[in-house]
């Protein structure tokens, strides 16, 4: 593992515009590299992680902060918004964040897109990622994005690994 510091991305873009899928592509390349952490923003709260009836379901209901240890894995389930700061420590040791989501945070940040632009999501981007779907001469695009290939995965880790922020 490199012994870099650790380095944020974040990644927007409207529902089904492929934002996970490129996650997860992304993911698959850097990890080759970096030890990777992934946070998701669910704005809905719709996520869910545990099952009803299972012993650790029963703990979350009390409110506790919960945290099922195994000999492969670690999950806490916390009953608490947490900050993005409070996140990255809970992480421990990682090389690159990538951030679903959490529009609000001070990140450089992709916006992904496919078949049309949504221009709100201009001044919050650094860069956009779109697929020939998109035609560029409908839009009046700001000259502090830069246009990547949906499909051209290296050229986004490229990007990323450019652009991202260190947040420790």
């Amino acid at each position: 593992m490199s012994t870099m510091s650790s380095l944020a991305i974040a990644f927007s873009g409207p529902s089904n515009s492929g934002k996970t899928t490129l996650i997860v592509k992304v993911a698959n390349v850097l990890k080759k590299k970096y030890s990777l952490a992934i946070v998701k923003h669910d704005p809905g709260d719709k996520a869910h992680f545990d099952t009803e009836g299972k012993d650790s379901w029963k703990f979350s209901q009390t409110g506790a902060e919960v945290v099922v240890a195994s000999p492969t894995k670690t999950t806490l389930l916390s009953q608490r918004e947490k900050s993005i700061d409070e996140i990255i420590e809970m992480l421990g040791d990682f090389d690159i964040l990538l951030v679903e989501g959490l529009k609000t945070l001070p990140l450089p940040r992709l916006s992904v897109f496919r078949n049309s632009l949504e221009e709100d999501y201009f001044p919050m981007s650094n860069a956009l990622a779109i697929d020939e779907s998109i035609n560029l001469d409908d839009y009046e695009i700001p000259k502090h994005l830069e246009i990547l290939d949906l499909n051209n995965i290296d050229s986004i880790v490229e990007w990323i690994l450019k652009n991202a922020k260190k947040v420790r």
